[in-house]
């Protein structure tokens, strides 16, 4: 990770006093410009190799700058890619280990959507040398620390990329966990992911079984296969990942047994941005450095409040994921537009693309 001097401690005083000269700018929005890799508050990284994984997939090694801050093994990040002037956010899983692999580098494995618009952007037209856009990791589909004595593991096609970031964390561990059973499908062998490397983790370690199904010849994994495959299931802690199809039956199947409890499961799909109660009463917002204000529903994101202010606000993905609108809170309550939760202490740094006016604020900017 690249560590540079305005981390310090001692260079914090200094560049509050920047900060002071250079509004609305700040002192790390000029680091940006210098070298997307200096700024902490907009992170960004490097690609520094890229591998094939298939016909329709590759794996991006980023070296991460200044405002990374560290992922799970599990968890996804946002990734946002310039195309025709427009930043485009989508989220992968998070192939490496926490701390990244050699010289704290990330990898994600992106497999091309026939119709997507960023999946074959960054399949067949990333260079190493390219700058991606980074955002926080997220998700809860995570490796548990200790994890279990006993896992199963259900995947298929791309839901094996998260899985493999745990699979890579637990090959590092000591001692060895007790015993991991991962039942993955794919259509045929050229579109199994990491079908080489994952051959190889299960002949040199022991406490790792691999059963690889494909799907053209012997059709979608069944609960009756599960259970045949893995008697025991009812006492593993399970993670799956794949198509909706394969984790409804796997949810009503745990749900039928009574341990649903024991079956983690993620889905590649974004929370909805539903508003709270249109009813609940908003607040005057003012915009402490532009010196305007205005009153505002809960349900209008602070973000627009700002923009129709004429506010040079933040942005990126304007949907929760990448944090690039991040803006200080100096005073009063927010709500959240997709739990209804009021939140918010003075200080803390706020998504305005989806938070509302719970009561009077201050936004600083």
């Amino acid at each position: 990770m690249l560590i540079g001097p305005a981390d310090s401690p001692a260079a914090r005083p200094v560049l509050a006093t920047l900060g002071r000269l250079t509004t609305p700018l700040t002192p790390d929005d000029y680091l940006g410009l210098i070298d997307p890799l200096l700024s902490a508050r907009h992170p960004a990284g490097r690609v520094t190799a890229v591998r094939s994984e298939g016909p329709r997939a590759v794996t991006l090694v980023i070296r991460p700058g200044r405002g990374w801050s560290g992922h799970r093994a599990g968890q996804y990040l946002p990734v946002g890619v310039e195309l025709d002037g427009v930043r485009h956010w989508r989220t992968y899983s998070l192939t490496c280990p926490p701390g990244g692999g050699q010289d704290g580098a990330l990898t994600i494995t992106v497999q091309e959507e026939p119709r997507g618009t960023v999946s074959p952007h960054l399949v067949r037209h990333t260079p190493p040398g390219a700058v991606l856009r980074l955002g926080p990791a997220q998700g809860e589909f995570v490796l548990p620390q200790p994890p279990p004595a006993r896992m199963l593991m259900v995947t298929a096609g791309s839901g094996i990329t998260p899985v493999m970031g745990m699979l890579r964390t637990l090959a590092l561990r000591s001692p060895a966990p007790g015993g991991v059973l991962l039942l993955h499908s794919a259509p045929g062998p050229e579109d199994c992911l990491f079908r080489a490397e994952l051959d190889d983790l299960a002949a040199r370690l022991p406490w790792l079984c691999l059963q690889v199904r494909h799907t053209r010849e012997a059709g979608r994994i069944t609960a009756r296969d599960i259970i045949a495959a893995c008697p025991d299931w009812r006492s593993r802690e399970t993670w799956a990942c794949g198509p909706a199809g394969l984790l409804d039956t796997l949810e009503e199947q745990w749900a039928a047994a009574g341990v649903a409890e024991r079956l983690h499961v993620e889905r590649f799909r974004l929370a909805s941005l539903d508003a709270p109660d249109a009813g609940a009463p908003g607040g005057r917002v003012r915009f402490r450095r532009s010196a305007v204000e205005a009153h505002a529903a809960v349900s209008t994101p602070l973000l627009h409040v700002g923009e129709a202010l004429g506010v040079v606000m933040p942005y990126g993905c304007r949907m929760g994921i990448c944090h690039s609108c991040l803006v200080p809170l100096l005073d009063g309550r927010i709500r959240d537009l997709r739990t209804g939760e009021p939140h918010g202490e003075p200080g803390e740094l706020i998504q305005t693309c989806v938070n509302g006016a719970a009561g009077p604020l201050v936004l600083d900017i």
